[in-house]
């Protein structure tokens, strides 16, 4: 099995108990006055935005798509055609849109506050990026990302969500 049990220290959410979490959980998104069936989709629709006539039509079947697997698969397949600068916005664009989601999906919000002050990692063995990939050494931009959330919904500030709590107390509040 790939996936490991959360513990008082941490929350794997790929496919368990906090599943929410997971940009292919079945949260629908409002997102530039868009419709979205989940974070995934919107995600990933953004890669073609202003992309010109190729990359739009590539966009507009993401949209459009039946799940959040088949607009994975489409933006894989379409790679030559993402907008110039995505390598630069992705991050800001994926918290724009977890911030979407938490707002709109009260049962997110409060799942997410339920992880209380364990680091949040994305148990994936594939993705090194947004999870921790096969050799649990990766980025975990996902993660990051979510306890940013975690803590601004708390009014800490954001340098609390990327240190542990004893940390984050020695941090203050700014106040």
């Amino acid at each position: 099995m790939h996936h490991k049990l959360d513990t008082d220290k941490q929350v794997f959410f790929y496919e368990q108990d906090f599943y929410v979490l997971s940009n292919f959980s079945a949260f629908t998104l409002q997102w530039r006055g868009l419709r979205f069936d989940t974070s995934e989709a919107a995600y990933h629709y953004e890669k073609f935005v202003g992309g010109g006539v190729r990359a739009e039509a590539i966009a507009r079947n993401i949209l459009n798509a039946p799940s959040a697997h088949v607009a994975f698969k489409m933006a894989e397949r379409n790679k030559d055609l993402r907008r110039p600068d995505w390598d630069a916005v992705k991050v800001g664009i994926m918290r724009e849109i977890l911030h979407a989601k938490a707002d709109q999906h009260e049962y997110v919000a409060r799942k997410l506050l339920e992880t209380g002050d364990r680091e949040l990692i994305e148990d994936s063995w594939r993705d090194d990026v947004w999870g921790w990939g096969p050799n649990r050494d990766g980025q975990n931009l996902l993660g990051k990302l979510w306890m940013e959330i975690r803590a601004e919904l708390r009014g800490l500030p954001s340098n609390a969500a990327l240190c542990g709590p004893r940390e984050a107390a020695s941090h203050g509040n700014g106040a």
